[in-house]
This record gives structure tokens, sequence and C-alpha cells, in this order.
């Protein structure tokens, strides 16, 4: 991974992670006044940030790169704050490795980012259209309209910064997030957590920043007012004070570590704002800030009983449940099973066990092949009524709208030219509205 360090060799590791689209730039306007305690260790996203373009397919892939780097450091233990998708890593590293961390902050992040078709969708417009799209409508997601009007500096840095992404690893980012979904699982993290959000964040907003705190046993909410999705960026000095008045106070020593082991609790001076280090204009002063609150403290529910596997084959209905709602979307498996009754049920179990439980979940084939076979075999029999929603898998799986005129016309060669014809007026439909970038 590509990393920096910043502070005294000594002191107690604070790792940054960043959000998607940014690079561990968006925390320098937090670090000198970080950096007096802790030795403040900020990563980039692969390809974000001319970091190696080997993307990462899930939160859990790139935390256990994470936490490779740091074992090659040396460093077992530490706090950690990440925003958005460094957000996710923070929760993974809470509930799969929670014997590395001491102690954690979690700011415009969520349990679940949005909906799987959501994440889906923009890798699907990156692929055909680029990342200038994404790159240009990012001030619109990251900040508030007055501050991106303000700063034209810092907007610009913003566009920038997302239009250099490699944009294969901003893909597999958003097929990563799609994926993430912690919801029932909170509970277990064990560590002291600050969530962190601005009041305007249209992204990740105070609803999901309370979701957070109402599952985590030991976590506090602190909302900055006049920011948004990016609001270290926005609110600099603003989340430095409660970053340094968090983990000055709710660090967990290590469960073999004596009281000499904790960090000292120094006496926090009041805040100021930190010289900018970013090409940008220059701090913006901080508006009033709602102090942490006391979140209720939640009971850690017991790990259910885990029935004995069964004999034999394992049923394959949830992992094609799983496939199916990856490939199709939720949107369009949730209305089939809505509208399945007590005559047309049992066929969706079917559909669900067998076309994709047994043959999608093999590992024989990708899923752009199978695409690719099964477009042709849609077309092949006439079944215009099911081509739209595979046109829009296959557009998820990773084919791109040439690849896809290229499999249609190889279909017309050998299952017939009026077959093909109407096969490419939906496909014309389709991809228009898949892959048209938000206004």
């Amino acid at each position: 991974m590509q990393y920096r360090f910043d502070g005294p060799e000594q002191a107690p590791v604070l790792v940054m992670g960043p959000s998607l689209g940014a690079t561990w730039h968006m925390w320098d306007r937090q670090v000198p006044e970080l950096a007096q305690q802790w030795r403040v260790f900020r990563f980039d996203l692969p390809g974000h940030g001319g970091a190696p373009a080997h993307p990462a397919g899930s939160v859990a892939e790139l935390t256990t790169r994470l936490l490779a780097t740091l074992d090659g450091l040396g460093v077992q233990r530490f706090g950690y704050a990440g925003c958005a998708f460094g957000g996710a890593v923070g929760i993974e590293l809470a509930l799969r490795h929670p014997e590395r961390l001491a102690s954690l902050a979690l700011i415009a992040a969520s349990p679940r980012f949005g909906t799987a078709d959501e994440f889906r969708q923009r890798g699907v417009i990156v692929r055909t259209n680029g990342l200038d799209p994404i790159a240009r409508s990012s001030p619109e997601r990251w900040f508030t309209g007055g501050y991106a009007a303000a700063q034209p500096a810092i907007t610009e840095w913003a566009v920038q910064m997302v239009r250099t992404t490699d944009p294969g690893c901003y893909i597999s980012a958003c097929e990563a997030l799609a994926a993430f979904d912690v919801r029932g699982e909170l509970g277990r993290v064990g560590v002291p957590t600050l969530v962190l959000v601005g009041s305007d964040d249209q992204v990740t907003g105070p609803a999901e920043a309370r979701t957070l705190v109402a599952g985590i046993p030991d976590a506090r909410l602190a909302v900055v007012p006049g920011a948004s999705h990016l609001v270290p960026v926005e609110q600099p000095a603003a989340v430095t004070d409660l970053l340094v008045r968090h983990f000055t106070t709710a660090w967990q020593a290590a469960p073999d570590a004596t009281s000499t082991g904790q960090i000292p609790v120094p006496v926090h001076p009041a805040a100021h704002p930190v010289p900018a280090t970013v090409p940008v204009a220059a701090p913006v002063q901080p508006g009033p800030v709602q102090p942490p609150q006391s979140a209720p403290i939640a009971e850690i529910a017991p790990a259910p009983a885990v029935p004995p596997q069964a004999q034999g084959r394992p049923d394959p209905y949830d992992a094609g449940l799983k496939v199916r709602r990856e490939v199709l979307g939720d949107g369009h498996v949730d209305q089939a099973l809505a509208q399945a009754d007590e005559f047309s049920g049992d066929f969706q179990e079917f559909l669900t066990r067998y076309a994709w439980g047994e043959i999608w979940d093999r590992p024989g084939l990708d899923r752009r092949s199978r695409s690719c076979v099964t477009l042709t075999a849609l077309v092949a029999g006439g079944h215009l009524d099911e081509l739209a929603p595979h046109l829009r898998a296959a557009l998820r799986n990773g084919l791109t709208p040439g690849e896809i005129k290229e499999v249609l016309l190889q279909a017309a060669v050998y299952c017939g030219v009026p077959a093909a014809n109407g096969a490419f007026r939906v496909a014309q439909q389709v991809i228009r509205e898949e892959t048209t970038p938000p206004e």
C-alpha cells in the first residue's frame, strides 16, 4: 500500500483511512495537531493518488492489505479514524480484528452505504464514460453549496483528485461498497467509538450516524454544523478538535497491557485553525460544534448457536439468492419475489436454487462469460421480455456497450436477423438508461 507517517516515532499509532475518490491529503489539515501526540499513519486506496493500481474487490480484502502493511512496519495496536470507505474499513477492523484496535472514529460512515444497485450503477457509468462525470459531480456530494462556491480552489482540487484515480480501482471499490452490509453485526463492535457526521451530509448523513450509535455499545455522536460529506476538509478545525478529544480520552489498553502501557491523557488546549497543507484556499473558521452525546448503551447479544451442518450437499438457495441479487440487482429481485404468490412461489424458489445457486454460482465460467451466453440464448429463443434485466446484468458484470454490440452481431449470424433486430432495440434503450451520467 502507499502510505506515509507523521509524528514522533515512539508515539502511539493513529491510522487514518480516506473516502472513495479522495487521497490521504484529505487529512492534511488534521495532521499538524494530531502528530503532536500520535504517530499518524495515512494510506491511499488502490489506484488513488498514484498508489499502485491493484484493485481490492471487498472491504475485507483491503483491510487485510492494511494489516499486512502495518505488520511489516511492526505496528500491532493502533487507533483508527476513517471517512466513508475508510469508515467501512474501521468497522471491518473492529468486527474481525478487535485485538488490534485501541479506539475508533467513524466519519461520514454507515453500516450499509446506500444500496448495492446504486454502487453497481456507478461502476457501469465509470466503465462506459470514464471518471470525468463522477469527478465533476463530486463537489455536490462532498461539500455544501455555499462552501463549494466560496472555495473554488478546494472544489477544483476535489475534482482533479477523483479524475486522476484509476478507473478499474474505483469500480472495484464501488463493488466492495455494494457488498458491504454489517447492520446485523454492530453490537459486536467492542471499542470506544466516535461517530462524526456533517449536519448537511446527503450521502451518509445524520440518520446513518444514529444507526451506528444505536447499534455500537460504546459509541458517541458528534454532528458538525455547516458541513457535508467530506467534513474533515470542509470543517477541519472542528473535526481536529473532536478527534483529539476522542483519542485522548477513549483509548483502550491492549488486553495484556498494564496501566503503565496506556497512553497518557494530556490536557487539550483550546481548538484553533490548522494551517492548510493542500494546495487550497485559506482555512475555514469552524462553526459551533455539537458536543459528543452519550449514546444508549446496548447489551451485546450472545452469538446464536450454530446448528451442526446438515449431512450431504448444502442447500444452494442462500448462495443462489446472493448471486441473483448481485447480478440482477436488488430492485429486480425484490419485485420478482414480492409478486410471487402461492401459485408462482415454488417457481421463484426453483429459479433461485437451481439457476442461480447451481449454475450461475459454478466456478467454471466468470460472470462476463455467463452474461454473453445468456444474452445469446435469450436472442435465439426470442425472449425479448427477459432481455432487458440481463442486459443490465451484463453491464454490471463488466461487459462494455461495445462488447454487448459484438455479442448481438454474433447472434444475428447464428440466431437470425429479425431476432437480433429486436434485441438491438431493447439494448439501445437499456444502454442509454444505464450509462447516462447523472446531471
